[in-house]
């Protein structure tokens, strides 16, 4: 979700894991329940629209008269990645609205070679169908990269900005300081950790593969992942890191260095330069910034620098001893920060 390959599996931590020894009974009085939670779940907080691209799967929470916050999750992520966080954010005055992008969750992989900027014409195209003239824009990782196209695209729909880990800095920035060999070396050990597509007899068999034994709960949101394809299989994110381009260390190589040999979903990523997209930035925007030696993004510099630029326009908030994947590993202190922002534009309105 780059490449930057800024999508470790400890993205979405029950994707890196398959099961190791629950029982049989267990595993499927979990799956009986995180079913039933799941289809509640997505009657009262799930949708479909066809956009102009794409059967796009969203999530909502809250009211639709309150103040529009679209939240854009990371690769190996989906809409799903607001749900710890989304109840807090109604209960402060926000609609939360949470699509799928390509290949995540309930929204499939495209027919046609489409970019990031794509991504970015779908939430136009839903926005329009919820009747939304104007949003916070916020994302994570790849996601932030989609909300920072959207702003390049849409600016009179953005009222403010939220950047967690992405969309700030060009994504290959980092990998072009490194020397060749610590660059191929990173790369390769990113690409070891690419799954294949497996197929599954049942849809239990799918999410047990898949279930997290390290965690209590039914992870329900785990079917959010699991459909059948054509042929009646049950199947999980199919095409996920061929959308990526990131199937092979030499695929990985070409986002980095010949990223016009890649699909549009990863060259749209390998291109894109925040510099010139926020040269002329008029709405405020938060930068959500760990810090961290296993930082994807060690972009605390270039972040500072884009700031310097807007000082009265851009917050930069740095997360300590933070990996990748903030509001995941420091939740309380993310969901605060996001307020504060929210408030704060909510003055600036008034």
């Amino acid at each position: 979700m780059k490449l930057a390959i800024f999508f470790l599996l400890a993205s979405f931590p029950a994707l890196a894991q398959f099961m190791t020894g629950t029982a049989k009974s267990d595993s499927e009085k979990n799956f009986r329940a995180a079913k039933a939670k799941f289809l509640s779940f997505e009657k009262t907080h799930g949708h479909f629209f066809e956009t102009r691209n794409i059967k796009m799967h969203y999530l909502t929470w809250g009211n639709p008269k309150d103040t529009p916050l679209i939240w854009l999750h990371g690769s190996l992520s989906t809409g799903y990645e607001m749900l710890p966080l989304a109840d807090r954010l109604v209960q402060e005055g926000y609609f939360i609205i949470a699509p799928d992008y390509y290949g995540h969750g309930q929204t499939p992989v495209p027919k046609l070679d489409l970019s990031l900027y794509h991504v970015a014409d779908d939430v136009n195209d839903l926005m329009r169908h919820l009747k939304i003239k104007k949003a916070v824009i916020g994302g994570w990782s790849r996601g932030g990269f989609i909300a920072s196209a959207f702003y390049d695209a849409y600016p009179e729909k953005v009222s403010g900005l939220i950047l967690e880990d992405g969309g700030s800095v060009a994504t290959n920035t980092y990998y072009h300081k490194m020397d060749s060999t610590e660059l191929i070396e990173r790369v390769k050990s990113f690409s070891s950790q690419v799954f294949a597509d497996t197929s599954y007899a049942t849809e239990l068999e799918a999410y047990e593969a898949f279930y997290d034994t390290n965690q209590n709960d039914d992870q329900f949101e785990l079917l959010t992942w699991i459909r059948q394809n054509e042929k009646g299989a049950w199947v999980v994110a199919p095409g996920l890191w061929k959308l990526f381009n990131m199937s092979t260390y030499e695929e990985s190589m070409d986002n980095i260095f010949r990223p016009t040999r890649s699909p549009l979903f990863a060259e749209s990523m390998a291109v894109m330069e925040p510099k010139i997209i926020y040269r002329n930035l008029h709405v405020p925007m938060l930068i959500l910034d760990p810090t961290d030696k296993e930082d994807l993004f060690p972009f605390e510099s270039e972040n500072a620098a884009l700031k310097n630029k807007h000082p009265c326009l851009i917050t930069h908030i740095i997360f300590s001893d933070t990996t990748h994947n903030i509001h995941a590993q420091r939740p309380e202190q993310f969901t605060s920060a996001v307020l504060l922002f929210l408030q704060s534009l909510k003055r600036i309105q008034k």
